[in-house]
């Protein structure tokens, strides 16, 4: 089954591979309406408060003048002086000081500058070293092997996945397709190939189909049509022909991906350890075993994805909290009711995977060992057992 779909999933990324054509188009098209500026860094030089250009007698207005240096682009050294921000909305007014790193758009047919955001690629940058220590200290060679991993899927969704859907290939397809790819490289590449990992890898990918199933046929029954998001309305307008709702559906399905890798990594390490404990446990005895710690495991994984998906959309809910609606109203709403199918799906998946990847590690690890020196052939490198 493993190397039937390392086929199929190396056939779609051929077929999907993209031709950078539908990045260029939608480039193009996001320019048109003025969604495409250019951005440089610079630091705040002078900040000055006072009445606006527009401020009069009858109808005063105090105003914030922010002049920068320009620290990147063409003009680099240049004293800007970027547009005055109204004081009265303090709420969106952003809180500058004298030396601080800004990001500034440029919008060149105008020759205009605008303030952007604040300058945090040196936080951004030390809290991914920071991270990297981390993974690397504790998890040592497969901490290297899990930071190569994640730059991999990082390739893949960034290099792969959206391109190819922006070249109008069929966004579920595409996200079906990435998916697998990531659990091959991700896998393997972390807990090495050997049977266990494949295990694994087997129980993740029934698991996904599982999830994807369900998505599926409950996305068309709910009738998303992923159009109640700012970026859902503004994508069809760079993109023309694309179907958002299936672009949330495979949305769904890259994020239980990586709630079930964990799931069925653990699970098979798990009965992996067992046989290697107790070589006389059989099949029976290794499935029950594993079951039940798996449901322990299960427990906290799905109250982690429901965090995760509600942690994202806390400030969605606050609105809808003080929007005076009954709680069955605020959840037929489409951006919530996506956050309930994906939640709710996803758990379905993980909890089915316990079993599966249990019964699978059970069958190949109570097998004989060919080279007849170790009991459990293709047992994972488990922190502090036996080697």
């Amino acid at each position: 089954m493993v190397v039937g779909a390392a086929v199929a999933t190396g056939f779609g990324v051929a077929a999907l591979w993209p031709t950078d054509e539908g990045v260029k188009a939608a480039t193009a098209s996001a320019d048109e309406i003025g969604l495409v500026t250019d951005r440089y860094g610079a630091t705040v030089e002078e900040i000055r408060d006072g009445p606006c250009s527009y401020s009069s007698a009858e109808n005063p207005y105090d105003c914030r003048q922010v002049t920068v240096l320009l620290d990147e682009g063409p003009a680099r050294g240049s004293l800007v002086a970027l547009p005055e921000l109204d004081l009265a909305f303090t709420a969106t007014t952003p809180s500058l000081r004298v030396g601080q790193k800004v990001i500034v758009g440029y919008e060149p047919s105008t020759d205009f500058y605008f303030y952007a955001d604040a300058d945090r690629r040196t936080a951004l940058a030390w809290l991914g070293a920071l991270f990297a220590i981390f993974v690397i200290v504790l998890g040592r060679r497969r901490g290297v092997m899990a930071l190569v991993g994640m730059a991999g899927t990082l390739v893949v969704l960034l290099a792969f996945m959206a391109p190819s859907i922006l070249d109008g290939n069929d966004p579920l397809l595409v996200s079906v397709v990435a998916a697998s790819g990531i659990a091959f490289v991700s896998l393997y590449l972390v807990h090495g190939f050997n049977p266990i990992t494949t295990v694994a890898l087997a129980g993740t990918l029934l698991s996904l189909g599982l999830t994807l199933a369900l998505s599926w046929a409950f996305f068309e029954l709910a009738a998303f049509t992923g159009l109640a998001s700012e970026e859902g309305l503004v994508l069809p307008l760079i993109a023309g022909g694309l179907d958002v709702s299936s672009l949330i559906l495979g949305g769904a399905v890259i994020g239980a991906l990586g709630a079930l890798d964990d799931i069925t990594v653990t699970q098979a390490a798990l009965v992996s350890e067992l046989r290697h404990r107790n070589p006389g446990l059989g099949v029976y005895e290794l499935v029950s075993s594993g079951v039940r710690v798996g449901r322990e495991h299960i427990a906290s994984t799905v109250n982690t994805l429901l965090l995760a998906y509600a942690g994202a959309a806390i400030p969605l809910l606050m609105l809808f909290v003080v929007s005076d609606q009954s709680l069955v109203m605020v959840a037929n709403s489409e951006m919530v009711a996506v956050v309930i199918v994906r939640t709710l799906c996803g758990s379905i998946g993980l909890v089915a995977a316990v079993p599966i990847t249990t019964i699978l590690a059970a069958l190949v690890s109570s097998g004989p060992d060919p080279a007849g020196s170790d009991p459990h052939p293709g047992r994972l490198d488990i922190p502090g057992s036996e080697s």
